[in-house]
């Protein structure tokens, strides 16, 4: 029986609703580990890279989360612009209650993720299993989690999931800088090439990032009601265009006075990188994710900025890698050379 297995029947059997620490060791030291970039270590669980307290969240929610059929999820990679989909998804769905040029928007007086909770870092943190039936409706959640991973409700389920993925090249080194920020200093100095080899082994936070893109694109492919595919770079092109199509996919479609009185631009230009970096919300206090600055989450949410950090023989390793992932698949990414 495997150390899961025995996790399992010990809950069962005891009637727990929490997971024990001494069970929980058990299942980590049972586990492959590599060295992590914010924890001494980070293992591999179900098929990618977790720190120890996002697997025991993960046990937590595939057990005890039952999605509902109007919930909302958000899905990404770590560093593909979670805060910016937070905020345009949250300005969408509450945009009869909160319009978004009046002063006293919450998003003008809370961090975007303190208005859409993580599962994994908020919800069900730190063994926590919450009371979500006051929840108001629809439920507006987010996750790094894989598609995989994800409880069996959230499949069956008619929720909506939007996905939001970045190219690799941009996603690692925002990784990168922010990891550089918020890294323990007990764990001492990780360079820009240690980090990359890792990224490109697929050794990172729901990691390998590859399968984690994959997940949810072929599933966009299979089931177009159920989950939205949309790419960074092109929201940033056409932001208007982009926030419409999310609008319509999440049931809140923008009416046709909407669009002649600017509400889609309002909401863009409220939502926007810049905008949202600027506000003292976001630049004072910590712990709307977990407990490091909230300043940390915003750096420069511009594309190409890759250009200025890999090198020649880096850009070549992670083209061969993305090419060999992603064969078949129909999913690519433009980069700016």
């Amino acid at each position: 029986m495997s150390i899961t297995e025995v996790i399992e029947d010990e809950m069962n059997a005891q009637e727990q609703e929490t997971l024990s620490t001494e069970f929980f060791d058990e299942l980590l030291s049972s586990l492959p580990k590599e060295k992590g970039q914010r924890t001494p270590d980070i293992f591999l669980y179900q098929g990618f890279w977790c720190q120890p307290k996002e697997i025991q969240a993960i046990i937590s929610i595939q057990k005890h989360y039952t999605a509902e059929g109007t919930d909302l999820i958000l899905a990404t990679i770590p560093k593909s612009g979670t805060t910016w989909l937070k905020a345009l998804s949250f300005a969408i769905v509450n945009r009869k209650q909160f319009y978004h040029s009046q002063k006293d928007h919450p998003l003008l007086t809370s961090n975007p993720h303190e208005l859409v909770p993580f599962l994994e870092y908020k919800l069900f943190a730190d063994n926590q299993i919450p009371d979500m039936s006051s929840f108001p409706r629809p439920r507006l959640l987010a996750t790094h989690m894989p598609l995989g991973a994800m409880p069996d409700s959230v499949r069956n389920s008619r929720c909506k999931l939007v996905y939001l993925v970045r190219n690799p090249f941009d996603t690692f080194v925002s990784i990168y800088h922010f990891i550089d920020k918020i890294r323990p200093k007990a764990l001492g100095p990780f360079s820009l090439e240690e980090a990359f080899d890792m990224y490109c082994r697929g050794v990172i936070g729901f990691g390998p990032y590859w399968e984690h893109m994959l997940g949810y694109w072929l599933e966009s492919l299979r089931n177009p009601h159920k989950v939205l595919f949309l790419k960074y770079e092109e929201m940033k092109e056409n932001t208007s265009f982009e926030l419409k199509k999310m609008a319509e996919f999440l049931g809140y479609p923008f009416s046709r006075e909407e669009e002649e009185d600017g509400v889609v631009e309002g909401i863009a230009k409220m939502c926007s990188f810049e905008h949202l970096k600027d506000l003292e919300v976001n630049k004072m206090g910590k712990g709307a994710i977990v407990n490091f600055e909230n300043k940390h989450l915003f750096r420069k949410g511009g594309v190409g900025d890759w250009v200025n950090h890999l090198t020649p023989l880096m850009v070549e390793r992670l083209t061969n890698i993305m090419e060999q992932k992603l064969a078949c698949s129909g999913l690519s990414f433009k980069l700016l050379l």
